[in-house]
């Protein structure tokens, strides 16, 4: 008998992969002879058939071969674009090796040459975003309605990341070309949360540039004139904005890399319009609140004595500053003024103060010291002589910043302790220490986080390998916008991300814990992001901002009084949430009848199914 097609969708139906069918784009070399048929697809391909192992081995060969990153990232870009199955296989088998790839620190220099790579990224006729001009802002809906006619019905769009393109990580205005972080960005909440890949919308606007180097490049893709004043930015992001939430009700946004006003100014206006979430400024004090719990439990310092010193004072650096302030006032009871007091910041003029001579940007003032009489420090150097720092932190994007001087002294100033010392700058280039200085500096006994992944240290005196921690957002955002898209919390609150870091710094194991690491390790991403997401619904229902009565009637049995966040999940909560955690098919059978996001394609009978 031959093969029998039943209904579903015509085999002529195109995937944004360009494929002739997304069951034939997803299986490639493993497709079976009788679908082969069925599909029309006889002698159109060689004849082996082959099991997804096989396949996938040949992938990980050929990423092997690329002599640099960034050529390794157009291979995985093109391969997530013509077989995403295979593709995410491939990240979560490796995830340690292709997390830095597809993500920092290649996705800046990927950013950088975005318009001289595009046409290599994907297929011509694939479709993988929004570029919204700002000359067509007022035609928005138009160009919903055509990306919603290039997905498949079933595909509305549960979440997205959204950027102007002008604070790319610590590289500045990128203009149209930061669409590559919207696009890693979404990857690492598929990997590393489940987020289901047909369902992540990634966006850049395109506002212009003030980056003469793209002004002047001949292959610059996006448009060639400066940015707007802040009166029509706002009024065009809260044009595109507003449509996006109008047609997509229910989707996640988050803001990515605007710059630090806009940032703050686009998260103040929507957070209790739309589900929303900045992660320059809430992600990133997440997670190095996170490792920053767990420092602080190991740095031989009573929690109150901390002093905590700050270089750079942008939306991430105040974002981090707030939530750890939070810290102190949840966990140990210290008055918010008390709290604020434990911190000082410096920038490009020195420490800022409220009598430092120039107008603070609004969201400096919170932290501007107000104790200092007339002492004004106009560099690290000398505010680390007037702080005294027990706990140094840098998101400065300033290289080297951290210089030997500036660590040996850090070491000086905590011999009874240890000393705490985050240089969270991305990506490299722009990372003020290293791990093996920080190591070398203060004989080993640092509790160190940084931004970009640095590798091990071996101590020479004991030949004892060490690993860094890396306050990296993956641990964070990625169960953050899972959580979200389950529970469907009217607004996300900051009480939220804090029960989120308290459950990172819960999901240390014992193992973890004894070598003295702050972060678990990535390769249990994906069990860490399922507690860290079930934590956040459950706090979201404790205040009552569950949307989803599902999420709810699981909650009530784990409820104590109180809403205060506590980090804290039932088992039964956790192994709900896995369930709805996507995860790339294993086998041929699995891709054809365990993945409802590909039911669109002809059901194949063959001889031996009857």
């Amino acid at each position: 008998m031959s093969p029998v097609m039943d209904s579903g969708t015509s085999s002529a139906r195109r995937s944004r992969s360009g494929s002739p069918d997304p069951l034939a784009s997803n299986a490639g070399t493993t497709l079976p002879y009788a679908t082969r048929s069925a599909l029309h697809l006889k002698g159109l391909v060689p004849s082996g058939v082959e099991d997804f192992c096989v396949q996938e081995q040949r992938a990980l060969e050929q990423l092997n071969t690329k002599s640099t990153n960034l050529e390794k990232y157009i291979f995985l870009s093109w391969l997530r674009s013509t077989n995403s199955h295979l593709f995410y296989r491939l990240v979560l088998h490796n995830l340690r090796e292709i997390a830095p790839v597809i993500y920092t620190p290649t996705v800046g220099q990927a950013c950088e040459e975005y318009s001289h790579i595009y046409p290599f990224l994907a297929p011509p006729n694939a479709v993988d975003g929004l570029y919204v001009p700002i000359n067509e802002v007022e035609n928005i809906e138009e160009i919903i309605q055509n990306y919603k006619e290039s997905i498949k019905e079933d595909d509305t769009p549960e979440i997205t990341v959204i950027t102007d393109g002008s604070r790319i990580l610590g590289l500045g205005d990128l203009g149209m070309n930061g669409m590559g972080i919207p696009v890693g960005k979404l990857q690492l909440y598929v990997a590393a949360a489940g987020l289901n890949p047909d369902r992540c919308l990634p966006i850049v606007l395109d506002f212009g540039t003030n980056n003469a180097k793209f002004l002047d490049d001949p292959l610059y893709l996006g448009l060639r004139q400066q940015r707007p004043d802040d009166a029509e930015f706002y009024a065009c992001a809260n044009r595109v904005i507003s449509a996006l939430h109008t047609a997509f009700p229910h989707m996640f946004i988050q803001f990515e890399d605007f710059s630090t006003d806009h940032a703050f100014g686009l998260l103040d206006q929507w957070r209790n319009q739309a589900l929303c979430f900045n992660d320059d400024i809430q992600g990133t004090g997440c997670v190095i609140l996170g490792g920053f719990i767990s420092a602080v439990e190991q740095a031989q310092v009573h929690p109150k004595d901390q002093r905590i010193l700050f270089v750079g004072a942008g939306s991430a650096g105040v974002g981090v500053a707030k939530q750890l302030v939070d810290y102190f006032v949840i966990e140990h009871k210290i008055p918010e003024d008390q709290a604020k007091a434990m911190f000082w910041f410096v920038d490009s003029r020195g420490m800022i103060t409220a009598n430092r001579g120039d107008k603070l940007a609004a969201h400096k003032v919170y932290f501007a010291r107000r104790d200092n009489g007339n002492v004004q420090c106009a560099n690290i150097e000398e505010a680390l002589e007037y702080v005294k720092p027990t706990a140094l932190i840098g998101l400065s994007t300033i290289y080297k910043a951290f210089n030997e001087n500036i660590l040996n002294r850090m070491n000086q100033l905590n011999q009874r302790a240890r000393p705490i010392i985050f240089p969270l700058s991305n990506p490299e280039s722009k990372a003020e220490c290293t791990f093996e200085e920080a190591m070398r500096c203060t004989n080993n006994r640092v509790l160190f986080a940084s931004g970009t992944a640095f590798p091990s240290y071996k101590i020479p005196e004991t030949n004892q390998v060490c690993v860094p921690g890396q306050g990296n957002n993956m641990y964070v955002f990625p169960a953050i916008g899972l959580g979200a898209v389950l529970c469907k919390p009217s607004r996300i609150t900051d009480t939220m991300i804090y029960a989120v870091s308290k459950a990172l710094a819960n999901s240390l194991n014992e193992e973890e814990k004894q070598l003295g690491e702050l972060y678990p390790r990535i390769e249990r991403i994906r069990s860490v992001s399922a507690e860290l997401a079930a934590a956040f619904i459950r706090q979201a229902v404790r205040e009552g901002l569950a949307k989803d009565q599902k999420w709810v009637e699981i909650a009530k049995s784990g409820l104590a009084e109180g809403s205060n966040p506590d980090g804290l999940f039932a088992q039964d909560m956790l192994e709900e949430v896995k369930k709805f955690m996507w995860l790339p098919a294993e086998t041929f059978e699995q891709l054809r009848a365990a993945h409802p996001h590909y039911h669109h394609h002809p059901v194949v009978h063959s001889d031996s199914d009857h």
